[in-house]
C-alpha cells in the first residue's frame, strides 16, 4: 500500500492567508488538511460556519472539520501552517515547537531570530540547518519562517545575480496588491483609482530580509549578505501580485545579456526540483517591454513563478529590472507548503512522502 498522506493543521485557518493554505492544499498528493484552527470565537464552530470564504469555493473536505484553539494540546498534527497574526504567533509558535511540531510561519515575528531559518527553498534550502540550533535549546520541532511577501519576489529575482556578482547596493520600488492587506483589507476608498505611498512596517522589512536570505550558513547562523537596500512600498489597486522595480549595483559589474541568460537558465536549488510546488521554472523572463503584468503574469507557475522583464543597464547602478509574483501563493501559503515539502525530502519530518520510499 502506498503511505497515506501526512495530516496538517492550519493556524489561523478562517483567515485570508488561512484560506489559501486550504485551497492550495486541496488535493495536494502528500499533505491533507486534518485540523484547523482559529481564536477563541471560533474555536467549537465547524469551519464552514466560522469562515467567511473569500475566493472561488470552499473545498467540502474542509467544511465539517471543527475548529480548535490555536493550543498544542488541542493540535495533533506535526507540520502546522501558521496564518496567525504576528501578536499571536509570538506565543503559539513557539509552544508548538517546543511541543515536537514543525510550524511553517507566514508571520514577522521570528523572521530575525538568529535560529530561525528564512526560506526560499530553490535559493537557501540549506538554511534549514539552523533548525539545529531549535533543537539544541531544547524545541523538538522547529519555527521555519517565510520572508515578506514583496520581499521574496525581489530576493528570487537578485538571487541567481547575486551569486556570481555579488549585490552591493539595492534599490527597489514596489506596486503591492490589496490582497496583501488581508481581509476585509484596504477601504474601497482609499484604494479605488488611487496609490497608497505607505504600507505600514514594510519598507523596514524589505531593507532587512533580503540579505538575511541571500546570506550564508556559517557556524549554525546566517552570515547576511553584505549590500544594503533603500526601499519604497506602496499599495496600489491590484488584485493579486506584488510588482517590484529594481536597480542594482554588484561588486563585479554583470553585462544585461549576461544577466538574463543568467536567470534564464536558473531553477534553484536541485532538492527542489520536482516537489509537488515547486514550478519547472522558478523565473521566467519575458521580453515583452510591457511585461510583467500581474493581470496576465501572477498565476505563471499555478502562481509559483517569478516573472522578470525590462533588464537593462541603468544609469546610477550597473542594472535594473521589474519582478512581479504571486503575494499569497509563492509570497505567503504556496512558500509555506513548499517549505513543508523540503522538510519532508530532507528527513527532517521522519515520514517518507509518497512515491519517494
Amino acid at each position: 500500500m502506498p503511505p497515506a498522506r501526512l495530516p496538517v493543521a492550519i493556524l489561523g485557518a478562517t483567515g485570508a492567508v488561512g484560506q489559501t493554505f486550504i485551497r492550495l492544499l486541496s488535493n495536494h498528493p502528500w499533505f491533507r488538511v486534518a485540523e484547523v484552527a482559529a481564536s477563541d470565537r471560533s474555536a467549537g464552530k465547524r469551519y464552514a460556519d466560522a469562515t467567511k470564504w473569500i475566493e472561488g469555493s470552499m473545498p467540502p473536505e474542509v467544511a465539517d472539520l471543527i475548529v480548535t484553539t490555536c493550543d498544542p494540546s488541542a493540535v495533533q498534527s506535526k507540520v502546522v501552517f501558521g496564518a496567525m497574526d504576528a501578536v499571536a504567533a509570538a506565543d503559539a509558535e513557539p509552544a508548538f515547537a517546543k511541543a515536537g511540531r514543525f510550524v511553517l510561519s507566514n508571520t514577522k515575528t521570528f523572521r530575525m531570530h538568529e535560529d530561525v531559518p528564512l526560506v526560499i527553498p530553490e535559493v537557501n534550502a540549506n538554511h534549514l540547518a539552523l533548525l539545529d540550533a531549535q533543537h539544541a535549546k531544547g524545541w523538538s520541532g522547529g519555527v521555519i519562517t517565510n520572508a515578506n511577501c514583496a520581499a521574496i519576489v525581489g530576493a528570487m529575482a537578485l538571487a541567481p545575480l547575486h551569486a556570481k556578482y555579488e549585490l552591493s547596493e539595492v534599490f527597489m520600488a514596489t506596486m503591492q496588491a490589496v490582497s496583501g492587506a488581508g481581509y476585509p483589507g484596504v477601504p474601497s476608498l482609499d484604494i479605488l483609482g488611487n496609490v497608497v505611498p505607505y504600507i505600514g512596517d514594510e519598507e523596514p522589512k524589505l531593507e532587512r530580509e533580503m540579505q538575511k536570505m541571500l546570506g550564508s550558513v556559517s557556524g549554525g547562523r546566517i552570515a547576511d549578505a553584505k549590500f544594503v537596500v533603500s526601499a519604497h512600498a506602496n499599495r496600489v489597486p491590484v488584485e493579486h501580485g506584488h510588482t517590484v522595480v529594481l536597480s542594482a549595483k554588484f561588486r563585479t559589474k554583470p553585462s544585461v545579456a549576461d544577466a538574463i541568460a543568467m536567470l534564464r537558465a536558473w531553477r534553484g536549488e536541485e532538492i527542489v526540483r520536482g516537489l509537488p510546488s515547486a514550478p519547472e521554472h522558478p523565473i521566467v523572463v519575458t521580453d515583452d517591454p510591457a511585461r510583467p503584468q500581474p493581470r496576465r503574469d501572477v498565476m505563471a507557475g499555478n502562481g509559483m513563478t517569478v516573472t522578470v522583464g525590462r533588464v537593462r543597464e541603468d544609469s546610477i547602478f550597473h542594472l535594473k529590472l521589474v519582478a512581479m509574483g504571486h503575494n499569497t501563493i509563492r509570497g505567503a501559503a504556496g512558500c509555506a507548503v513548499l517549505n513543508a515539502e523540503l522538510l519532508a525530502v530532507t528527513g527532517r519530518l521522519g515520514w517518507t512522502p509518497p512515491g519517494r520510499g
